[in-house]
């Protein structure tokens, strides 16, 4: 099957894409996936509950739920969503100009140019107990659910030590009571001056040769159970809120090979001759979202990027 323009991804980037596409009577497609890298259908949001920060929802939306309406518009909008993984892609142009992915059931599709929007999975430690408490006191994003009202005013720990790490635990100290920060190493890994912040917050206790071991509570977080690695002591930290810094995995394992990428795995974009900032280094193939932003890493980055991504594939079709 061929078609204008082929969608990898279910995020917001892109949906926002597969919008401004079909708007533009490009036929698109979208496979969205079948629980690629372990998350449903709607990406990483999909795994939130309350987003307070998307504009347009001054009461907040479940993430689910906005996803859901993303889903639905590109639809109404005229795109073809096909719920299945793709496999591998080949962006050699063997076929002419034809741009192929293969999806997971061997199915091969083509097209004059794709849009990259697979995004990137948070690391997690996956500790005994934080399946059952995730979402419910566990996150892996502190700017997206610090401000929440079950953090409000409590003990919070953050894993890390390292850029990420200080910027979530200095973020979330504004809310929190108090903020211990969990670092495995003697020292911080953190630049000098994000180290400093953090050390010079009176809400902040880095606990340094600390690892966590296991999650407690019954509907919310109650205890985070950590060892000392050079004492072996274990003791509980009573807290109601466990945020992950520790980095993000961008889903690129299928492209490897075939596109540009940085030394972490994210896609390398760039700017073009007219202006376009979505470019890879393939002709034809963009790429949108938290697949190739390492900074900001927000829903409402993605579709702002996912709408650059569809008008700079729609003025390459055009070219």
């Amino acid at each position: 099957m061929h078609s204008s323009i082929i969608i990898i991804g279910s995020g917001p980037a892109a949906h926002t894409a597969a919008i401004y596409t079909s708007r533009a009577f490009l036929k698109t497609i979208m496979f969205e996936g079948f629980m690629a890298n372990g998350i449903a259908a709607g990406g990483q949001l999909t795994t939130t509950t309350d987003v307070e920060n998307f504009p347009g929802f001054p009461d907040g939306v479940h993430g689910f739920e906005l996803m859901d309406k993303m889903r639905n518009q590109s639809l109404k909008c005229g795109a073809t969503i096909i719920t299945e993984t793709i496999e591998n892609v080949d962006f050699s142009r063997k076929d002419g100009k034809k741009l192929t992915v293969v999806s997971e059931s061997g199915e091969s599709y083509t097209a004059d140019a794709i849009i990259i929007a697979t995004g990137a999975t948070a690391k997690r430690l996956n500790l005994p107990g934080e399946e059952r408490l995730w979402q419910n006191g566990i996150s892996a994003c502190a700017v997206c659910d610090g401000a929440l009202p079950i953090f409000r005013n409590k003990i919070l720990v953050v894993i890390g030590g390292g850029d990420s790490a200080s910027e979530e635990a200095n973020f979330l100290s504004r809310y929190a009571s108090k903020v211990y920060v969990l670092v495995r190493r003697d020292v911080l890994r953190a630049s000098a001056i994000m180290a400093q912040r953090l050390q010079d917050n009176p809400k902040i206790e880095i606990l340094y040769n600390t690892v966590a071991e296991k999650v407690e509570g019954e509907k919310l977080l109650e205890r985070v159970v950590v060892k000392n690695v050079k004492t072996g002591e274990s003791s509980s930290l009573e807290a109601s809120g466990l945020f992950y810094a520790i980095g993000h995995q961008p889903n690129t394992a299928m492209f490897w090979g075939q596109i540009e990428m940085n030394n972490n795995g994210y896609i390398v974009t760039r700017k073009g001759e007219s202006g376009e900032q979505t470019l890879t280094n393939i002709p034809g193939v963009f790429a949108c979202g938290d697949v190739q932003d390492f900074r900001y890493r927000q829903a409402i980055t993605a579709a702002g990027s996912g709408c650059m991504a569809a008008m700079d594939a729609q003025h390459y079709l055009e070219g």
